[in-house]
């Protein structure tokens, strides 16, 4: 059995509101994150965890898309509201954790994880990195120019077996800023697979307006 939790309990500090909540071609963003995972065969167990405000809302949109998913509230912290969703699986064999700011991953990308995660028990999606990277300090000056070539920029799903992941977060002391570093600290290994650079996180507006056009809608909708 194979489950997935969808973190949309962010505040989106920095795009000025919910950024999972913002419409994307007349549905919200995080509705198109809820869609790749129902269209995928098996059909994973779906928990969508949310801030406590927005709980009757999620529901709504659960029922209105024909998903059969559970709602959840969300922690303080990224990895409290993780926790809180993987309780609200119940008994999967394998557990996909997305960020809900990430509406175009695709079936084929969640396949490769979760077929990479039963091999392996731990898999991350990412892609390499094209640009040259340099180290600066906090002054604003270059320290060195970074061997690139095992740099990857990591996304979602981040897919364990539940197990796995269960003791990695038991054993976590302090703050991560995603599971598969929890998992890390056990010295456990991660298998890196092929990502998608249409994968992208909504961090900013201007990552929105990308979004739109990568799906064939226009760069601006409504009011956003």
């Amino acid at each position: 059995m194979r489950g997935v939790v969808i973190v949309a309990a962010g505040r989106g500090t920095r795009i000025g509101e919910d950024k999972v909540w913002l419409p994307l071609g007349g549905i919200p963003v995080v509705a198109y994150c809820l869609r790749a995972f129902a269209a995928c065969d098996p059909v994973p167990r779906i928990a969508l965890v949310v801030i406590g405000d927005n709980l009757a809302r999620a529901r709504d949109l659960v029922g209105a898309l024909g998903i059969d998913a559970v709602v959840c509230k969300g922690g303080e912290r990224r990895q409290d509201s993780v926790r809180n969703g993987l309780d609200a699986l119940g008994d999967v064999d394998l557990a996909a954790i997305h960020d809900g700011a990430r509406p175009l991953v695709d079936p084929a990308l969640i396949e490769r994880c979760f077929a990479a995660a039963d091999l392996h028990g731990a898999a991350v999606p990412g892609v390499p990195v094209r640009d040259t990277v340099k180290r600066v300090s906090a002054d604003g000056w270059v320290r060195e120019t970074v061997d690139r070539s095992e740099l990857w920029t990591v996304q979602t799903p981040q897919t364990f077996r539940l197990e796995l992941l269960r003791r990695a977060y038991a054993a976590l002391d302090g703050e991560v800023t995603d599971d598969a570093a929890a998992v890390e600290r056990l010295g456990q290994p991660v298998k890196m697979v092929a990502g998608d650079p249409r994968n992208l996180k909504l961090t900013t507006r201007e990552d929105l307006a990308v979004a739109r056009v990568l799906l064939g809608l226009p760069a601006f909708e409504g009011n956003s």
